[in-house]
């Protein structure tokens, strides 16, 4: 013990009655077991969500915590939009008309795809698009057969979230930038006469002005398309 003591140097080492090896005099009987149970609690507040659980932690230690907080996300990621359709009233005044739309993204007419913003909090927003016969991208896609191309869907959750976004920044005029899609699928083709109700919702706080975001597309009340989109927000010089 005394050799132990000069390696760590410390004048005295000795087995403590709770079996550990140590110098210090523990504050509770439980010490370890509150330290480990903080452990777990602070690996979990990285989900990002509030949760109402019983967690149970079998010798727990911070990369299994970890791995299991990812585990929680995901599952949180997965389920999170599955309820809460939007559901659109033509009548409805708009948060957003297309004049304040224009103020806020740099996108003009044809390539501007949001017609009006139906609601709008700190997390999500809903954007309405009505797909008219006149569309330009129609003349060749498909003569006979007008199918809205995926990636211009895809590029109208991206304007509508853009608006989110820029909402949340400070004073100032900002753009927005494409950094990453994942997880985009096309349920059900987007034909004229549709209108497109576009969902966006933000998967976790804005973070150096990257933003991640849930997408989604209903047409009649069905999810046409999903994505999960990333985006840079950067202050227009």
């Amino acid at each position: 013990m005394s050799r132990l003591a000069k390696v760590f140097k410390r004048d005295k080492i000795e087995v403590k009655s709770e079996g550990y090896l140590n110098n210090l005099e523990l504050r509770f009987p439980n010490e370890p077991a509150r330290h480990k149970l903080l452990d777990v609690v602070g690996d979990l507040a990285l989900i990002g969500y509030p949760i109402k659980a019983r967690i149970i932690a079998n010798r727990p230690g911070h990369s299994s915590n970890v791995e299991f907080a990812k585990k929680i996300k995901q599952y949180i990621k997965k389920n999170k939009y599955v309820k809460n359709v939007p559901v659109y009233d033509p009548t409805m005044p708009a948060v957003y008309s297309l004049e304040k739309i224009e103020k806020t993204l740099p996108h003009r007419h044809p390539f501007l795809f949001v017609d009006k913003i139906i609601d709008l909090t700190d997390t999500c927003i809903v954007g309405i698009k009505n797909v008219t016969f006149n569309e330009w991208f129609f003349l060749g896609h498909f003569p006979g057969n007008p199918v809205m191309p995926g990636v211009l869907q895809i590029e109208a959750l991206a304007q509508t979230g853009g608006i989110l976004c820029i909402n949340a920044m400070p004073e100032g005029q900002y753009d927005t930038y494409f950094l990453k899609i994942d997880n985009c699928k096309f349920k059900q083709m987007v034909r004229p006469g549709d209108t497109m109700v576009l969902k966006m919702e933000l998967t976790g706080p804005i973070r150096r002005g990257i933003c991640e975001m849930r997408g989604t597309v209903y047409v009649g009340g069905k999810v046409a398309t999903e994505a999960d989109l990333v985006a840079q927000v950067v202050k227009r010089s």
